[in-house]
């Protein structure tokens, strides 16, 4: 069988900073989702910046995961529960100038009625001695179709500043 990629939507954040993207009306005539992002925010300590994600609005600390981010020279793990995905990492606005975190989410069976998974890998990149490669796995505990998802900085909620963009596609076994 042949895997079908289908944009489902796109957003690409324009001149005034957003705090959150969200990406909506997602149908659930596919198999699985695959977001791929690329983002930098306005965070002018930090080079990397956070890229949380929340399905259907979902506020509460519904979401387990399991971290390991790596810069070089050394690596960290964690894992727990909070509320929402503990996502990936883009660029901070003290990264390197015109450079953009990029990675991807991928949702297995997302509009099946039992939990969902998802698997993250993302990077920042930037010209410095130290830049951050992060792998995460997270169990959303929710069992309704995923119809909705949100991007947004949980640590410091510094907007995606212009040019940070996020595309959905929906995976089709044909």
């Amino acid at each position: 069988m042949a895997l079908t990629y289908t944009l489902i939507a796109s957003n690409t954040v324009g001149s005034t900073p957003v705090t959150s993207v969200t990406l909506s009306s997602i149908p659930s005539t596919y198999t699985d989702l695959l977001v791929k992002f690329s983002t930098r925010n306005n965070d002018n300590v930090n080079s990397f910046a956070h890229i949380g994600m929340r399905f259907n609005g979902d506020t509460g600390t519904n979401y387990n995961y399991v971290i390991l981010r790596g810069d070089g020279s050394g690596a960290i793990s964690a894992a727990g529960t909070i509320a929402q995905v503990a996502g990936g990492l883009g660029n901070g606005n003290a990264s390197t100038a015109n450079t953009f975190g990029s990675g991807e989410f991928y949702i297995p069976n997302y509009a099946g009625s039992n939990v969902k998974s998802l698997s993250l890998e993302s990077v920042n990149e930037t010209n410095s001695a130290t830049a951050y490669m992060q792998m995460t796995a997270t169990r959303w505990s929710g069992t309704a179709a995923i119809t909705s998802i949100t991007f947004f900085d949980p640590v410091t909620g510094n907007p995606f500043i212009q040019y940070s963009s996020f595309y959905l596609y929906g995976i089709k076994n044909s």
